[in-house]
């Protein structure tokens, strides 16, 4: 089974915090989405014919795409591909494109998966945010998506931010429940480099994230998603039972996966390659037949290292026979560096298995790194 990610680069208006790729820009987009399918049928190996489980839309904001335009893309990839019968095909949607029509048109694709940004249900923070959105319509969309018959649906909220006090975050955990939405994600806002946030805050503009800020909400938000028959199956990712992100899922226990459009990434689980985060460039190449892409052969510590990062983060541990099986004797010198963090009850194993715990969880990257080849 692989995976396939279509990154969309077009967005109303740009997020203060976002560092993805895109552009404000649709002028393009004809010739881009021309590029995309071009890239698709010169990639069409990479995988070597696995079955195609999962597909995902990310962006920038995929519902800026007409429902034709996401069929051709689909069309393609069938044409292409063996899709599973059942395959989770997700896209990321901004509730102010949401409207009737949209949501109507979306249902005659294959879509059967919404990843909806809200990131919060108050306008003073969607302002600040620079979001395209009003808190009205982040309802309104969840309920006509549903209205439409889409079940699979999970949204976004952003935490740990200086606006965002504790009981605006309580309500915002709350009214997601109210929607009755069998899967969330939640992050805590982070200041990238070169994003207009950063910009701010080295100006004094803004203040400062506040980390025990974000600490706080963190395990309110753990507390409050278990109360509610919720499992944190990822560090920022909640379902209810059975209603995983096959696609992220997937990225975490190491599936192959290509990804197509400007800035995108693809894992064969040998070599890693990203597309140029650059739109002129990327049609330009893929209208000269070649893929614009840079090659990384992944060295034995490089997936040691990503197993590593990518398993701690998950309910399913890191097994340290996997461990093995990339690398012998791999566990064995693991195992040393991992005892200062069991002492702290940050990890703990069971059989051969170590697991985050939820103050561990608080520490994650920190832990990763320590452990590191």
């Amino acid at each position: 089974m692989a995976g396939i990610y279509l990154h969309i680069p077009f967005c109303k208006k740009a997020c203060h915090y976002c560092d993805f790729h895109f552009s404000t820009s649709l002028k393009y987009k004809d010739e881009l989405l021309a590029a995309m399918l071009r890239e698709l049928e010169l990639q069409k190996t990479y995988l070597q014919s696995e079955t195609i489980e999962t597909i995902y839309f990310g962006g920038g904001t995929p519902s800026l795409l007409t429902g034709a335009e996401v069929n051709r893309l689909l069309d393609t990839i069938t044409r292409l591909h063996t899709v599973a019968a059942g395959a989770e095909i997700t896209l990321e949607a901004n509730p102010d494109d949401l409207d009737k029509a949209k949501v109507n048109e979306l249902r005659q694709t294959d879509v059967n998966r919404f990843s909806i940004g809200i990131q919060s249900f108050f306008d003073d923070d969607l302002l600040w945010m620079n979001r395209a959105h009003q808190a009205s319509e982040a309802e309104a969309s969840v309920m006509r998506a549903q209205d439409a018959g889409f079940e699979n649906i999970t949204v976004d909220l952003i935490y740990g931010y200086p606006m965002l006090t504790d009981t605006k975050w309580k309500q915002n955990v709350e009214k997601v429940f109210g929607l009755s939405v069998p899967h969330v994600s939640a992050y805590s806002m982070t200041v990238e480099p070169q994003t207009a946030l950063a910009s701010f805050i080295s100006k004094k503009k803004q203040p400062p994230m506040n980390e025990q800020q974000s600490a706080a909400q963190f395990t309110y938000l753990i507390e409050a998603m278990e109360r509610q028959g919720f499992e944190q199956y990822e560090i920022s990712n909640f379902c209810k039972p059975g209603h995983y992100s096959r696609h992220n899922s997937n990225y975490w226990k190491g599936v192959k996966y290509l990804g197509i459009g400007p800035s995108a990434h693809s894992f064969n689980g040998e070599t890693r390659q990203w597309n140029v985060a650059n739109n002129p460039k990327y049609i330009q190449s893929l209208e000269l037949g070649t893929i614009p892409a840079e090659t990384e052969v992944l060295t034995e510590a490089d997936r040691l290292n990503e197993y590593i990062m990518t398993s701690l983060r998950t309910m399913w541990g890191l097994d340290l026979n996997r461990l093995n099986q990339i690398a012998a004797g791999a566990a064995d010198e693991l195992l040393p560096r991992a005892a200062e963090f069991l002492e702290k009850e940050w990890l703990l194993q069971k059989e051969r298995t170590l697991y985050l715990t939820s103050e561990g969880k608080l520490y994650a990257d920190h832990i990763a790194s320590e452990l590191f080849f």
